[in-house]
């Protein structure tokens, strides 16, 4: 019997942090990601962001797919860079907005889906007018790190029940050889 195929399987696009509260959006090709407390150097991770005063796992890590990036260049004439929208994981064929309350792995960092990380007028403060608008119902994800790791520009992201069910299936005789 042959595996069956991920639903769908995307990929790390981008990786960005910032230090501090509306600090510049360093891009990186790893960051370390620690369960309970987020990105190694980025301000949430220190509890120095805008919104650390209200904690909880939905400030551990955000992603924003790239085709949101691209279609809010098209659709509204608006043009920034992955750094730009804040966000720090950039995907590029994953659904987000379907994720909420599934878990999925991004390489061997297991998150969990939260809630959607809708733009709001900080964002837009931050970048220029129209981010808000561009990016809404599809301004990225907000996750929790249920399983720590490194994460790496390219690496694959698949859901959590997918890659267990291709580990656990077995082999056909094709596979074998």
């Amino acid at each position: 019997m042959a595996r069956a195929a991920a639903p769908w399987h995307g990929e790390v696009v981008s990786i960005h942090i910032a230090p501090e509260a509306e600090g510049s959006m360093r891009s990186t090709q790893s960051v370390r990601a620690i369960p309970g407390k987020g990105l190694e150097g980025d301000r949430y991770f220190k509890a120095t962001g805008t919104y650390s005063d209200r904690p909880g796992p939905a400030r551990e890590i955000t992603l924003i797919e790239s085709e949101a990036i691209a279609a809010m260049a098209r659709d509204n004439e608006l043009a920034i860079s992955p750094g730009d929208a804040r966000r720090n994981v950039v995907t590029q064929g994953v659904p987000l907005n379907h994720l909420v309350g599934q878990e999925f792995l991004v390489g061997d960092v297991r998150l969990r889906g939260i809630r959607l990380c809708e733009p709001c007028s900080h964002l837009e403060e931050l970048t220029r007018r129209g981010v808000l608008a561009g990016l809404i119902h599809r301004g990225g994800l907000r996750a929790q790190i249920l399983v720590g790791g490194e994460i790496r520009v390219s690496d694959p992201i698949v859901p959590a029940d997918a890659s267990e069910a291709q580990a656990a299936a077995p082999l056909t005789s094709a596979e074998e050889h």
